[in-house]
C-alpha cells in the first residue's frame, strides 16, 4: 500500500487560503448540500475525547480523525480513500487542514456578506485559528489594520464597534463582546465551539443580525451561538440562512443588518479540502 503523506507545511504550500475558498465554493455551486453530511461522532477518552468526521464529496473518500484535550489541545491525521477501490491513498496533517479548511468556510461566507471595501478585522482568540482567519479575511478582502485580543483583554468596546469583520476564534464559553455594539456593515464569524451549551456572541447580536449557518441541522444541534437565541426567543428558525443558500443568490442579504456566521465545522468542508489537496 503506497500512502502519499502531506505534512503540515505540504498542506500550507500546496493550497492557498484563496484556492481553498474557491474550492468550497464551487461544490456548493455544483449541488453539495450539506444537510445531507454525516454527523461527527465522539467516543470518550480518559483523557479527552476522540472525534471521527467522515465524508465522500465529488469523488473524495475521507475521514479525519482529531483527539481533543492532549497536549497540544487538538490534534489528528487526515484519511483519504480511493472512491473506487476504497483503499487508502492518503495521509494528510488533520490539524493543518482544519485550520485552512476552518478558515476558508469562515472566507467564504465573508465573501458574500461584508462589503467589498471592508478592510479592519477584530480577531477574538490568539491561537492558531485566530492567524489563519487573519490570512484568510486578506486573500478576500482589502484588510489594512488587524486587532488580535487574547482572554486577558480589557475592554473591546471601541475595537467592536469600529470593525468591518469580526472573527471569534476563541475557547470562551460565554459572549464575548456587546452585540448591540456591532455596526450594521459589519460581519461577524463565530468559530470557537461544535457544543450547543457554549456561546461566543449574544442574544442582542442574534436578534439584529441575518444569521448563516453551515446546515440548519448541524447548527441545531452543535451551534449554541444559534441553540441560545432560539431558547430565548431573540432568533427564530425561518431567519436562518444556510451557506448553500447564501451562496447560490437563494437569500437576500438585508444591508441595513449586521451578518452572523456561525460555523460549526463539517466533514464535508474536509473532504473538499483534502481533495483539492490529494
Amino acid at each position: 500500500m503506497d500512502l502519499r503523506t502531506l505534512n503540515a507545511a505540504d498542506v500550507v504550500r500546496q493550497l492557498t487560503p484563496s484556492a481553498a475558498v474557491d474550492a468550497l465554493e464551487a461544490a456548493l455551486r455544483g449541488g453539495l448540500d450539506p444537510e445531507d453530511d454525516t454527523p461527527r461522532t465522539f467516543a470518550t477518552l480518559r483523557n479527552g475525547e476522540l472525534l471521527l468526521m467522515p465524508s465522500e464529496v465529488r469523488g473524495t473518500v475521507a475521514v479525519k480523525v482529531l483527539t481533543v484535550g492532549g497536549d497540544p489541545r487538538i490534534q489528528g491525521v487526515m484519511i483519504v480513500f480511493d472512491a473506487e477501490t476504497l483503499a487508502p491513498t492518503a495521509l494528510i496533517d488533520g490539524i493543518a487542514l482544519t485550520n485552512l479548511r476552518t478558515s476558508a468556510v469562515s472566507a467564504l461566507a465573508v465573501r458574500h456578506l461584508a462589503p467589498e471595501n471592508a478592510s479592519r478585522v477584530l480577531v477574538f482568540g490568539r491561537g492558531p485559528q485566530s492567524q489563519a482567519h487573519i490570512e484568510a479575511m486578506k486573500a478576500i478582502r482589502p484588510i489594512a489594520h488587524v486587532d488580535v485580543l487574547g482572554r486577558d483583554h480589557g475592554d473591546s468596546s471601541e475595537l467592536v464597534a469600529r470593525a468591518d469583520i469580526i472573527c471569534c476564534c476563541s475557547t470562551s464559553p460565554t459572549p464575548l463582546f456587546d452585540g448591540a455594539l456591532v455596526q450594521p456593515h459589519a460581519t461577524v464569524v463565530a468559530i470557537g465551539s461544535h457544543d450547543p451549551e457554549r456561546r461566543e456572541t449574544d442574544d442582542a447580536l442574534a436578534a439584529r443580525a441575518t444569521v448563516v449557518v453551515e446546515s440548519r441541522t448541524n447548527a441545531l444541534r452543535e451551534a449554541g451561538d444559534v441553540v441560545a437565541p432560539l431558547r430565548s426567543g431573540a432568533l427564530t428558525e425561518d431567519r436562518i440562512v444556510t451557506l448553500s443558500e447564501l451562496v447560490n443568490g437563494e437569500r437576500p442579504v438585508d444591508a441595513d443588518r449586521p451578518r452572523l456566521f456561525k460555523s460549526s465545522g463539517m466533514s464535508w468542508e474536509d473532504a473538499v479540502i483534502a481533495g483539492a489537496l490529494a
